[in-house]
């Protein structure tokens, strides 16, 4: 190895350079947003840097405007992808910051304000993309709502509902009317969970979506292949974004994420160079998988 060779900068410890130790308890009313958590997340802002792995492509997120979705639409826009998202009325403020930060790249931002539990919106936000960017290359599945449940026979009907109709009702209806506009070279990206393999009792009915998406992804993975359009989904392990104090467990933030082998909760930033590379053509030959990100907790 020549001198210029040489490694002049030890490599990244993954314990450090994020939040590492426990969570102050706290609690918000859903959806959560991001100016009340403490610590904030880290969604790349400062430290995401593209390579134009997107360049010239269109981006629909949904849920984009904090957490996991807003960390995705920053990488996505440095990348080079013009980028719409999707969030409820009351995130708007989270929204407006998201949509700042990609159009600081000189990418266009959409915001689509709207309740995916509406066929109505789930729907039109894949029509108002493709009129607002002449088309559209890679749709991102990662709305969710989640809460604690103190027990299953306490779990409510009506919550039962509202957690199926966000996390599989509206994820169909956007996937179903994206199909017919994606083409060869088409992603289409699940933001499942680690919830879907090792769920946790307070999160039964949530978990229970999420192992429906799991199948949803490799179902349709293999009905769109040979069209060239790759699905695949990226399975979270504990990420510090505003679903988490909104959960209602604050007697759990203190121990967020410390059961992971790396002993921390992830970032969502930790998460962007997944999608990047389910989106990009460097992911070309990786269809119907599930991208375990959780710090080395197994699925």
């Amino acid at each position: 190895m020549s001198e210029t060779q040489k490694r002049t900068d030890p490599p990244t410890d993954p314990r450090d350079g994020f939040h590492s130790g426990p969570f102050p308890k706290q609690e918000q009313k859903q959806p959560g947003l991001t100016a009340l958590m403490d610590p904030k997340p880290d969604h790349g802002e400062l430290g995401y840097e593209g390579r134009g792995a997107l360049r010239g492509k269109a981006a629909l997120i949904t849920g984009g405007d904090s957490g996991i979705g807003k960390a995705v639409a920053i990488a996505f826009a440095r990348e080079g992808a013009d980028v719409a998202i999707s969030y409820l009325p009351e995130e708007e403020e989270d929204a407006q910051d998201t949509a700042d930060w990609i159009r600081k790249t000189g990418q266009r931002a959409l915001l689509l304000a709207g309740d995916g539990r509406e066929e109505a919106f789930s729907t039109r936000i894949v029509a108002d993309a493709v009129a607002e960017f002449g088309g559209l290359d890679v749709v991102v599945l990662n709305a969710a709502y989640q809460k604690n449940r103190e027990s299953f026979e306490s779990l409510p009907t009506e919550e039962f509902d509202r957690v199926l109709k966000t996390n599989l009702y509206s994820l169909i209806w956007t996937a179903r009317a994206a199909v017919p506009h994606l083409k060869a070279g088409s992603s289409i990206i699940t933001t499942a969970s680690i919830q879907a393999f090792n769920p946790s009792p307070g999160l039964i009915d949530y978990a229970m979506t999420k192992a429906a998406q799991v199948a949803f992804t490799k179902a349709l993975a293999q009905e769109l292949g040979p069209q060239g359009i790759r699905v695949n989904a990226v399975a979270p392990g504990p990420i510090w974004t505003p679903l988490i104090p909104a959960t209602e467990w604050p007697d759990k933030l203190p121990t967020f994420g410390q059961d992971t082998p790396l002993q921390r909760a992830g970032q969502p930033a930790e998460l962007a160079a997944a999608y990047v590379l389910l989106a990009s053509d460097q992911g070309s030959y990786i269809s119907g998988a599930v991208l375990p990100v959780t710090g080395g907790k197994g699925l």
